[in-house]
């Protein structure tokens, strides 16, 4: 399922607010459709999160 922007940034800030794990390794393994489809939006994976207001430190 293709997976627009706006989509892709709110499906990480649900999984922010359900306390989930948004390590990078752990969403390729567990949920490769977003990662595919985050990465097709933006340069990286730290890119994604800062859009949502993510700082990251791994």
């Amino acid at each position: 399922m293709e997976m627009t922007a706006q989509e892709v940034l709110e499906r990480i800030r649900l999984m922010k607010e359900k306390g989930a794990s948004l390590n990078k390794k752990r969403i390729k393994r567990d949920d490769p459709e977003l990662m595919r489809n985050a990465l097709y939006y933006y340069p990286s994976w730290e890119h994604v999160l800062r859009e949502v207001g993510i700082e990251t430190t791994w």
